[in-house]
């Protein structure tokens, strides 16, 4: 699926713990969780607990500690530049799902194709495009239906492509948000999408399909070479 859609960073496997992990991973203390997740699409095994996290909404969503004041309030919104109003801001930190204070001790992210255990959920984070075909493959899966995604772009990679498709079982997509792009190397062109790991075979198998039409014929743009053709034609008299 890599090789297919040219991704430039490997997919992503998260793994909820209930309990301490005992992986070989690199516990990144002060990590923000886009942070974690960013070293994790570059090859490492990263975990994140309690004690580790260092970002204040993420370990809101994950149940390490509530969500400050600043951010309830919307009054952190409102000094960053994000919500014109405190009552937006405060709206956009109100979460549709979360994790209970207590329900789990540790998040562990990994480079899928080096899976040590089952993730819950898979994230891809990368060029628009890719993220195209991703979301395409789980229409299919979704019989044709449309997908409707949630996202008040903020927790881009906690809560709208952890939390979110954990807890719910659906895909859910995300443009980023502030946190993840001040903080990680995010691209301006990248998007993220979060997979629950119970569809990504379905998902992993319609990419080789696509692959044998629709992903070769849309990359070559015959239909935009000819428009350019007739232009350029149109020019020269």
């Amino acid at each position: 699926m890599r090789r297919i859609l040219g991704l430039r960073t490997f997919p992503v496997g998260v793994k909820i713990f209930t309990r301490k992990a005992e992986v070989a991973a690199v516990r990144a203390k002060g990590h923000r969780y886009c942070q974690a997740l960013m070293r994790a699409r570059y090859g490492e095994h990263i975990l994140l607990g309690k004690e580790e996290i260092g970002c204040p909404v993420a370990a809101a969503t994950f149940g390490f500690s509530p969500l400050p004041e600043a951010y309830k309030s919307g009054e952190y919104s409102l000094r960053i530049g994000i919500a014109k109003e405190k009552e937006i801001g405060a709206r956009m930190y109100k979460k549709p799902v979360s994790f209970s204070p207590g329900e789990i001790e540790d998040v562990y992210l990994f480079p899928l194709e080096e899976s040590i255990v089952e993730p819950d959920v898979v994230i891809v984070e990368d060029e628009v495009e890719s993220i195209m075909w991703l979301l395409l493959a789980c229409v299919n899966i979704a019989g044709g239906e449309r997908i409707e995604t949630s996202t008040a772009v903020t927790q881009a990679a906690c809560l709208d492509c952890t939390a979110i498709p954990y807890k719910v079982h659906k895909i859910n997509t995300s443009f980023g948000c502030y946190g993840c792009r001040i903080a990680t190397d995010i691209g301006p062109n990248e998007a993220l999408i979060g997979i629950p790991f119970a569809y990504f075979a379905g998902v992993a198998d319609l990419i080789k399909f696509f692959s044998e039409n629709a992903i070769p014929r849309c990359r070559e743009k015959a239909a935009y070479k000819k428009l350019k053709e007739i232009f350029l034609k149109a020019s020269l008299h």
